[in-house]
């Protein structure tokens, strides 16, 4: 053997009730569970006396936007120290394959906001294969590659808001297709932002059909999180079930002020969707703020045409007071349907570091009073000094609501998490640690066993990973080693890259990521994909 566990409480994923056992690894995966009284202990290379910890698997973290910074940090701890093991990326319908050149420089910039310009990496890839290949070479955690929608778009049609032709669309289903052939898990949208959102539904079903055939999943940010919220989760699931596709809701919250106290009413919706044969999934967050970038708040009329076109728009005096007033009055699609508050609008980051010390931390209100002039007009000279590169924070969220989602037996926990800018959202670096300490510890939302399967074997059945998500003999041995009683979220609004406390270890294949609380050099991290084919 090369590492046992001594004395671990085991909580295995799957929800039942923990116990104490000695676990012994063996080329990467377990090799053997022995409790007390079942025989003689098992010996190894190196023992770890785990009194006192629970031994768990890897946390997947099923909503993440590391697709660079993968590639940028080796370290990656932020993920790596919170107990993740395997991060879907891919996410909201916008990365980075499959692109061509024009394609890859407009993405490059509608989304610095998530990842920074990317003027850091050598994008030597164009395919979904080639980029997989990137990460092959050594990661410091697993990754599995969701297919970006509003990409595919992009290089297929444009940036125009416009129906997509019949042979787009058979040129974009063919790219799906190679996509999923070459190791993707399912196909992301994002449906508030350009340009998915131009997707009618009738082309994403037939995106989705091929989906289904691969036996992977669709992933979509829907076209309302605020006052549209049910009819868009309602789309979704309607959309998915025609196509015959498996459905997982990202970031599945009910947020805005039009929606506190309305989950009851999501879960509803789930609950008879599930009774009738869908196969559904979500992920939340757990925490009230949301996290996205300042341009994302823009009607999507403003951002036919892509980047540029947007900024011309911006630097248009009448256009730009068109786009005030959908936003400030009649609540537009990108701030979905709600008139957006300044006063809610926190700066959390920008491209350009000149700008941050009059914008990061403080909201587009109180950046606007400190200049003497209205929130537009700070909000607009931002978008175009940095060239839509803000990121915001947006304090919208309802706690009654976040905890009675984390509680749905298709939840799974995804952090959702942006890692670029001077201060980013805590999720990025607390989301596990703070749903074991806080949601379970301190508050007992979720007994332990509960949350642990919520962060491991249900994520694993939606990835159709037969071997995660469970400590079991002949499992992976993606594994986590915590301290329930001290386990905890470092990460703060104030000081939102603080490590979390209370895991000292944490292993990919066998191999120690996070040792003693301090990041190895290791990188054991791979791409994972699928293999199912039509």
């Amino acid at each position: 053997m090369d590492t046992v566990f001594r004395n671990a409480r085991v909580v295995d994923g799957s929800g039942g009730p923990s116990y104490r056992a000695d676990v012994a690894l063996a080329a990467g995966r377990i090799a053997e569970i022995r409790r007390p009284g079942d025989g003689p202990r098992p010996t190894a290379r190196r023992v770890v006396e785990a009194d006192g910890l629970a031994l768990s698997p890897g946390f997947i973290d099923m909503h993440a936007h590391s697709d660079l910074a993968l590639l940028r940090d080796p370290a990656h701890t932020a993920k790596a120290a919170q107990g993740v093991t395997l991060e879907v990326i891919g996410q909201d319908g916008l990365s980075y394959a499959p692109v061509d050149d024009r394609t890859l420089a407009a993405v490059r910039a509608q989304i610095t906001g998530w990842n920074g310009d990317g003027a850091d990496i050598d994008f030597t890839w164009r395919t979904v294969a080639e980029y997989l290949g990137r990460l092959d070479q050594g990661i410091a955690v697993n990754a599995a590659y969701l297919l970006p929608q509003g990409t595919i778009r992009a290089l297929v049609v444009g940036w125009e808001d416009r129906p997509a032709t019949a042979a787009e669309t058979g040129r974009m289903k063919r790219l799906v297709a190679e996509g999923l052939a070459q190791g993707a898990v399912g196909l992301s949208s994002g449906l508030t932002y350009t340009p998915g959102m131009y997707a009618t539904d009738a082309e994403l079903t037939e995106l989705c059909r091929v989906v289904a055939a691969y036996d992977g999943y669709y992933c979509p940010h829907h076209r309302s999180y605020g006052k549209g919220a049910l009819a868009a989760y309602e789309e979704m699931i309607a959309l998915t079930r025609r196509a015959g596709c498996a459905l997982h809701l990202a970031h599945a919250t009910m947020n805005f002020g039009v929606n506190e106290g309305r989950a009851p009413e999501l879960l509803a919706l789930l609950d008879s969707a599930l009774a009738a044969g869908a196969d559904i999934s979500l992920d939340t967050y757990p925490y009230t703020p949301g996290c996205t970038t300042l341009a994302a708040m823009l009607p999507s009329w403003a951002g036919a045409g892509g980047p540029e076109a947007v900024l011309a728009r911006l630097r248009d005096d009448a256009t730009a007071e068109r786009i005030r007033y959908a936003m400030e009055t009649e609540g537009a699609d990108g701030c979905h349907g709600v008139p957006i508050d300044w006063e809610a609008i926190e700066i959390s980051g920008v491209a350009h570091p000149h700008l941050a010390a009059d914008h990061v931390g403080r909201t587009v209100a109180r950046a606007a009073r400190e200049r003497g002039e209205e929130p537009w007009a700070t909000a607009r000279r931002l978008l175009i000094e940095d060239r839509l590169g803000p990121t915001i924070l947006q304090h919208v969220g309802h706690e009654e609501n976040v905890r009675t989602i984390m509680r749905h037996r298709v939840h799974t926990g995804g952090s959702d998490g942006i890692l670029h800018g001077a201060k980013p959202h805590p999720r990025a670096y607390g989301t596990f640690p703070h749903y074991l300490g806080r949601y379970v510890r301190e508050l007992g939302v979720l007994s332990l066993e509960e949350c642990v399967a919520h962060l491991t074997s249900r994520p694993a059945a939606r990835l159709r990973l037969p071997d995660r998500g469970l400590v079991r003999v002949g499992q992976r041995a993606d594994l986590v080693l915590f301290d329930p009683e001290t386990v905890a979220a470092g990460a703060t609004f104030e000081a939102p890259r603080t490590l979390p406390t209370g895991i000292p270890y944490v292993l990919i294949a066998g191999r120690f990521v996070m040792e003693d609380g301090r990041r190895t050099d290791v990188l054991a991290g791979r791409a994972v994909r699928r293999t199912a084919g039509p």
